[in-house]
């Protein structure tokens, strides 16, 4: 798992519940999607490869410890329930049906500095592997004393299919707008976040407002998370980020760098941003000077520094949320981990 942020002393012990938290996760994962016939087996242990950050399964932990309503009486975090680490799973399960399906829609060959299970595999066994991930993870559900649990998994797994299925309807569609955009995000990535958070504070007795609160800053952590993977698809370099890049261009998905470009640019601007974006879209040096000169064209607009200006606007409202919460080295995790979220480069 590639660290998103620094830990210093006060955050060490921290470091430590979380660690161990989430090495029970990978375990309660793994044996989750256990088969016996040999060729599921084979397709999931490539899924586990996709692992990276491990952002939700950590979100679920960190607001377990920051919400919890006697950390206040202790100096240092507390142990993570099973519940925590079953409901970690989850999420994580659900993340990952969508990237595997993310890689069929985006015919990308790369995640994670590997092969996809696509491009390895065909389209067919990656659906079917999505599939069975999602089923995975509500047959998991069941192992949870309360139905709660699963019916917000249930509702955050629809609404991300929607923001999926609006952004299939807006491809090639050079006039789509921020609010539009947005809406997107909100729905396809943020909503599992900020599910992450609720259900982290929720398994740790939090109050309805607090749980509440949180998952506003998971869903507001979540567009800042965004909007920087949008970036980094744009700007970034393919080695440090570990996934195939400019797949957005290629598919005809407009990002918000795009979006306020298009929208300031002039006719004839627009007319060869366009080009560049088709050119940038295709492989060899062709395609990398295209994707330089697009680059110059969104700094020119300062379409770049809008849409990083847009995922800290909305990293520092997450952080805003967190001010309710008890002074703990907990709170001050997720706080830093708001700042790195926009200041990462994979």
């Amino acid at each position: 798992m590639r660290q998103l942020i620094e830990v210093d002393e006060r955050l060490a012990p921290v470091q430590g519940v979380l660690a161990d938290a989430l090495a029970r996760v990978e375990s309660r994962f793994d044996a989750q999607l256990g088969s016996d016939l040999p060729a599921v087996r084979e397709l999931c242990a490539h899924v586990e490869r996709y692992r990276g950050k491990m952002l939700r399964p950590t979100l679920v932990v960190l607001c377990a410890l920051a919400a919890d309503p006697r950390a206040a009486l202790r100096p240092e975090p507390t142990h993570v329930t099973d519940a925590h680490v079953t409901v970690a799973a989850v999420c994580e399960m659900v993340h990952m049906a969508t990237l595997v399906h993310d890689d069929v829609l985006d015919e990308a060959e790369n995640r994670r500095r590997g092969r996809t299970v696509n491009h390895l595999y065909g389209n067919e066994a990656a659906v079917i592997l999505g599939d069975y991930l999602i089923a995975s993870a509500f047959e998991l559900c069941t192992q949870l004393d309360s139905v709660s649990s699963a019916r917000l998994i249930g509702g955050v797994s629809m609404t991300t299919c929607a923001g999926e299925l609006l952004q299939l309807r807006c491809r090639d569609e050079y006039s789509i707008d921020e609010p539009t955009y947005f809406e997107i995000v909100e729905r396809k990535t943020a909503a599992l976040i900020g599910a992450s958070c609720e259900l982290g504070a929720m398994h740790a007795g939090a109050d309805p407002a607090t749980s509440r609160r949180l998952a506003e800053f998971g869903r507001r952590l979540g567009v800042a998370f965004q909007v920087q993977d949008d970036l980094l698809d744009l700007t970034g370099q393919e080695a440090v980020v570990g996934k195939s890049l400019g797949r957005d261009l290629a598919k005809g998905k407009l990002t918000l760098p795009m979006i306020h470009h298009l929208a300031r640019a002039t006719p004839a601007q627009r007319g060869r941003s366009l080009r560049l974006a088709e050119s940038a879209a295709r492989n060899g040096e062709e395609a990398d000077n295209a994707a330089r000169s697009l680059r110059d064209a969104l700094a020119a607009t300062e379409s770049i520094s809008h849409a990083r200006d847009a995922a800290r606007r909305h990293a520092d409202e997450a952080r805003a949320l967190l001010a309710d919460l008890h002074d703990s080295p907990a709170r001050e995790f997720l706080d830093r981990l708001a700042v790195a979220v926009v200041e990462r480069a994979f």
